[in-house]
């Protein structure tokens, strides 16, 4: 998702290169879901749609971005972000974390066709003069070391959450403009009546760990699909039908 030339930084290959900030978020304009981490719900509960996606046998916490396929709609026609909290996945581009084969070391990496990077001086330099890490460089490098610590706690949460067997697939549907059908679906919810049902102990541990306010936070922020219904609307020419109210469909 987003990068297109993503390749390991080095001296070598960057001494000359720079990235400018401010550039936009023009590279995710397609996305209409993207992951976040455990440590990010307290933020995006406000403003965003948290669910959980299953990838292969794991499941990866999300906030959905649009009402189609391929849709932002927290983004704007000038390419800033129209939320006040961007989620880390998103603030970390043009820059990334390469696993090596044996997967026990990563390489950072930078993807040479976004708009900020360039080797005219402009923005930030990557290596200074004496070819070592500028000061921005080893911000980014500690950015993403965090990123990657909340990430693996992230999957330890999600394993919890999946063996509770709280989860069930569940669709967004709404009317749109023009009789059109919108149904989000493919992710999954925590079923109420199922965390209800789980033992005492169960929910004691999970309450120690802060996680049980994880799974309140993601039920809390179902009702930003409402919103998102606005942000569809205002996306929308003024002759436009208003959309019918979201209907969550748990099944």
């Amino acid at each position: 998702m987003f990068y297109e030339n993503a390749v390991p930084m080095s001296a070598s290959r960057h001494a000359d290169a720079s990235v400018e900030p401010g550039t936009g978020y023009a590279f995710a304009s397609h996305a209409s879901a993207v992951p976040i981490m455990a440590v990010e719900f307290l933020l995006a509960a406000t403003e965003y749609a948290i669910v959980f996606t299953p990838v292969g046998d794991e499941i990866v916490p999300a906030v959905v971005l649009g009402l189609r396929n391929e849709q932002n709609l927290y983004l704007g026609q000038d390419d800033k972000w129209k939320a006040k909290y961007v989620p880390a996945f998103v603030r970390r581009y043009p820059f990334v974390f390469s696993a090596s084969a044996d997967k026990k070391t990563l390489a950072l990496c930078i993807d040479e066709s976004s708009a900020g990077f360039n080797r005219a001086g402009k923005g930030q330099a990557l290596f200074d003069a004496e070819k070592k890490p500028t000061d921005y460089t080893q911000r980014v490098l500690k950015f993403l070391q965090a990123f990657q610590t909340h990430f693996q706690r992230t999957q330890l949460f999600c394993k919890r959450v999946k063996e509770l067997g709280i989860l069930e697939p569940t669709t967004v549907r709404m009317a749109g403009p023009g009789g059109e059908k919108l149904a989000v679906g493919g992710f999954l919810v925590v079923d109420r009546k199922k965390l209800r049902e789980v033992p005492a102990e169960k929910l004691a541990e999970l309450a120690k760990t802060d996680e049980l306010e994880l799974l309140y936070l993601h039920l809390y922020s179902l009702r930003n699909f409402s919103d998102m219904k606005d942000r569809l609307i205002g996306s929308l020419p003024a002759e436009a039908e208003e959309l019918g109210a979201p209907v969550l469909n748990v099944h």
